[in-house]
């Protein structure tokens, strides 16, 4: 077999090379870094103009902005056939979803909705001393926001973190499927989960 080289070949070397150069790194700075850089910042403007160092919330704050960016572009402009990257649509929104609770710190109402108002919550102003079914409920009403937070907090990362692979290879392992069997079967199993599987 005799292999050639086309013009093409030699041209598109010549190319390749030439974008190492540093007139073609800063043409590239200028042309697509620079403006992208500008509209990075208007993106984020809320969440820098609110950023501080000193607690976890505004760290959570940029990652939730970011992952609403990611999750439009997956969503609207995503080349993925949809029975996988609808799954990932799915979970990024339940992840941004859950750090808007926890970044509104909503719980509180959550339990109130299902227990029930607390009770005799101004009497540290009035004067009035709680009765013991008060203290009780409002007891409740506390230990449920802490289920609930907690619960949001583990759902939150178990998304982020995504599944097992080793569930599916364990599962294919004394198979030997053929691969359409093999897809179908991941795609069953696959649900969205992992940031590491967000893109596009």
């Amino acid at each position: 077999m005799k292999i050639e080289f086309t013009d093409t070949f030699f041209k598109s070397l010549k190319k390749l090379s030439a974008r190492q150069t540093w007139f073609y790194k800063a043409f590239d700075f200028f042309r697509d870094d620079m403006p992208n850089f500008f509209k990075n910042i208007w993106y984020f403007r809320k969440e820098l103009y609110a950023f501080r160092s000193w607690d976890y919330s505004y760290n959570l704050d940029l990652f939730r902005r970011s992952l609403e960016k990611t999750v439009y572009y997956v969503e609207h402009k995503g080349y993925e056939i949809d029975e996988s990257r609808l799954k990932k649509v799915e979970k990024m929104k339940r992840a941004i979803e859950l750090m808007k609770n926890a970044l509104n710190d909503n719980y509180i109402t959550i339990a109130q909705k299902e227990l029930g108002e607390l009770r005799n919550m101004d009497s540290i102003w009035t004067n009035k001393e709680s009765t013991e079914e008060e203290i009780i409920h409002n007891k409740k009403v506390f230990e449920r926001e802490r289920e609930l937070e907690n619960a949001e907090w583990k759902e939150l990362w178990s998304i982020i973190q995504g599944q097992d692979i080793n569930e599916i290879k364990n599962k294919h392992k004394n198979d030997n499927p053929d691969l359409v069997d093999e897809m179908h079967s991941f795609n069953d199993w696959f649900d969205g989960s992992g940031m590491k599987n967000w893109w596009d």
